[in-house]
Order: structure tokens, then sequence, then C-alpha cells
């Protein structure tokens, strides 16, 4: 079992000069999920390079050799998994627990949905807040068959079909999630399994199954609406799969340098999937100093080194359509606009009510306790800057158990008047457990 947040810790933040230095981060938690997944599907070894180690990833580690793969951990980021193939999952032996990780969550749901087993999914309190509904609906047309806590919400229990029945189906939200736990299904599923996603988002899993030899092709209409289509019963062949850095946790160095007067920080080795950099395109369009080097494909994903200067940003209204590409990355753009000349807007960020918390309530309340200028909407937030100069600080916020608010309000503490208190960081070793080593390491390189 996964053991989350046992002990409470504070932390506290407060500026200690500009940020200098190079650092790498560690690989993104979308492609890691899907690595260990795929792996664990193939038939043979697979090496991976670079795997996230947090406790999400470490959730799905788990999961996968309760069914039956053989996952071993050879040294720092690398990880070796012999797969039972697509079909040859088993049934475990007790209680999938999940963690904190919504992604493992809905995606295995999708893997256990067309196998021949009954899986029972746990979590934390955070991810047994959290919605499984849009997961189980179309697993349910697939033959599927759940039993959800009220609400359609974890403890969840899923009894596989075999054979279950490929579907076309059209996502009425936009959801990597969603369209990854169907296309997973398709997998062990004779025919055709089509996604039809009207707003594109992450396309990790379509690149990755089709580096594991899966007969997977996308098609965009005249209406540039994707179709993805998933030929069924796919052998996957074992890989190497070199997991490129963060996106996500690469933002919090990139907006704590350009927030913080003086700063020049490098992150080596970041993802650079278009589905997924919003927020760079967003904060350049603010008058972001970035700039990009050494750019390159590793395993079918663009990476690239990224230098942030601090830079007077300039507030913006940001296109709704945007928000897919950039969806996790909000709690610490709000960071970089309530230090901005003038105002900010977000709209259509319903979707950020049923992440690991409620962020737009959650960065709205804490933002203010420090003394910026937020207004709440229904789908989004108004933030006045302050210009450049440093917030009030001097007040205690909630991270609510969620890793990107307790993050945010770090990065903020690096441009703050009186010192800001995180009343529980210890959510943040979900996703990124090296985030406050690298924070001291960029203080400690000053002159």
């Amino acid at each position: 079992m996964v053991t989350q947040h046992s002990q409470t810790r504070p932390g506290r933040f407060q500026p200690q000069g500009p940020l200098r230095g190079t650092v790498k981060v560690p690989g993104d938690k979308s492609i890691s999920h899907r690595a260990l997944m795929l792996s664990a599907l193939a038939i043979g070894e697979s090496r991976i390079s670079g795997l996230l180690e947090g406790e999400d990833v470490l959730a799905t580690a788990a999961a996968m050799r309760a069914m039956g793969a053989h996952i071993e951990r050879t040294g720092d980021g690398d990880w070796t998994v012999h797969g039972v193939g697509v079909g040859g999952l088993m049934q475990p032996s007790g209680a999938l627990d999940m963690g904190n990780s919504g992604t493992s969550t809905r995606l295995l749901m999708g893997l256990v949905a067309s196998h021949r087993l009954t899986a029972t999914f746990i979590g934390d309190a955070s991810l047994s807040k959290r919605p499984m509904g849009r997961v189980i609906d179309p697993l349910s047309l697939m033959g599927a068959e759940f039993t959800a806590s009220p609400g359609g919400t974890l403890p969840l229990m899923v009894r596989g079909l075999v054979p279950a029945v490929p579907i076309s189906y059209r996502l009425p939200v936009a959801s990597a999630q969603v369209k990854s736990a169907v296309l997973l299904a398709g997998l062990n599923i004779a025919g055709i399994t089509e996604v039809i996603e009207p707003v594109p988002t992450r396309d990790h899993s379509e690149r990755m199954l089709r580096g594991f030899g899966a007969d997977l092709t996308v098609e965009v209409d005249a209406e540039n609406v994707r179709h993805i289509r998933l030929m069924g019963e796919a052998e996957l062949k074992p890989q190497e799969i070199e997991v490129p850095g963060d996106p996500s946790s690469a933002a919090f160095f990139i907006v704590a340098a350009l927030i913080t007067p003086g700063s020049e920080v490098t992150v080596t080795h970041v993802g650079m999937n278009p589905t997924r950099t919003g927020i760079y395109q967003i904060l350049q369009a603010m008058g972001a100093d970035l700039t990009y080097a050494n750019q390159r494909e590793v395993g079918g994903e663009p990476v690239s080194d990224i230098t942030a200067r601090h830079s007077i940003l300039r507030g913006i209204e940001v296109p709704p359509d945007v928000a897919p590409s950039m969806i996790d990355e909000f709690p610490v753009f709000f960071v970089a606009a309530s230090i901005a000349q003038g105002r900010t807007t977000t709209s259509g960020l319903d979707e950020l009510r049923v992440k690991e918390s409620d962020r737009l309530a959650l960065m709205a309340a804490g933002l203010k306790a420090i003394g910026a200028q937020v207004e709440e909407r229904e789908g989004g937030l108004i933030i006045e800057g302050t210009g450049g100069e440093p917030l009030e600080g001097g007040a205690t916020v909630s991270s609510a158990l969620d890793h990107r608010i307790a993050m945010s309000f770090a990065v903020v503490g690096q441009h703050i008047y009186h010192p800001v208190t995180v009343d529980d960081v210890s959510p943040i070793a979900t996703s990124f457990p090296t985030f406050e080593a690298i924070l001291n390491k960029l203080q400690a390189q000053n002159d």
C-alpha cells in the first residue's frame, strides 16, 4: 500500500535574492505513467530512463506489479519492465492504492475494463473526492461494470469484460485522461476503437502507443476535429524510453525566475510537446524573456533547454482555447499574473475546480491572503498585478493536499515582503520530490 502524507509539514518561504543556475527537473509525469503501463503490456523487457519517481508514478508501478508485470528499479530514474502482453494482466490479490494520482486511476480503469479481472481502486482523501464518472461512462459502453461510491468516486470496483465492445466515443469535455482510458481499453478489444476529440489535448498516449507498435491513426476533419482510431488486439513490442523533463515541473522555476529581480535560470531537457507548452506561449505573450536552446527529439517527443530571465510581465486576457495545453500550470500562472503590470483575465477553467482541489478557489483565497487583488468568477480569476512589486505576504495559506498549490506559493515566496507559510508541503512528494532541493540550489548560487 502507498501511504500518503501521514505527517503534515509546514513550509516557510521568503526571498533569498536572485535565483541563478542550471537545473534539470524530474521526468514528465504523464509520460512516466504511460511508459510503465505500456511496457507492462508489451512482451519482453523494456527499459525506461528518466522516470519520475514521485508517489503518483510509484502508485502506477505498484498497480502494474499487482497485475503481473515484473518491474524493477535499476538506478536513479532507471527502470526495467518485463511485460505480460496485451490481455495478460492478472487478478490483483488486493485493492489497488492510487494514493493521490487521478491519472493512474483513470488510465488503469481503462486497462482493467477489457481484461477478465476485477479490481478495486482506493486512494487518499483528496483523490477520493474526485469524479470518475467521465471515465465510467465510455468504459461502461464497452461492457465493463462499475460499483462506485456515491457521486462516482473512490473506493470504486471495476469488473472487466472479455470480449469487450469497441466504441466510437466523442469526448464531451477536453480530457486526455478519458481519451487515454478509452484507447487503453481498446488495446484488448477486437476491431477499431475510436475517440473523437473536438478540442485537442495532450497526445502522449497516441505518440507512445505508436512507438510500442500499436496500429493507431489520427485524422483531422474539415471542422478541425481529431479522430483517433486504434486497431485492437494489439501486440506491443518492448522499447527503450527516455522520459523528457516535465514541462509542468519546469514552469515553477521559470515563473520564479521571471518574477524575481536579477534572476537567470536554465532548465535543461524539458519536454516541449505542443499540447503541453501553452504556459510558455502565454508567458511570452506577457513579455517573458525566454530563450530555447539544444532543441531535439527524444523518443518521439520534442525537448529543449529553456532559459528564463527576470522580466516585467504585462497582464493579458488568456484565450479559453489555450486552457487544455496549460491546465496544470494555471496555479503558478496566477502567481505570475499577480506580479504583472495591469489586469489578467482567465475564463473557461471549470476543470480546475475538480482537480486535486478546487484550484480556482484555493489560489484566489491564498493570493488574497498575501495581498494580491483577485476576483474569483465561476470559470476563472481576474487578477490586478502589482506592476512588478513584491506582494505583502505575512500569512499562512492552505495547500489542501494539492502539490501544485503548495509549489505555487513557494514560488510567490521568492518575491514577497514578509514570508508566506504553506500549511502543508508534504503533498509535493506526489509529483516532484526534489522540488525544495532544486529551489534551495538556485537560491544558493547568488554572487
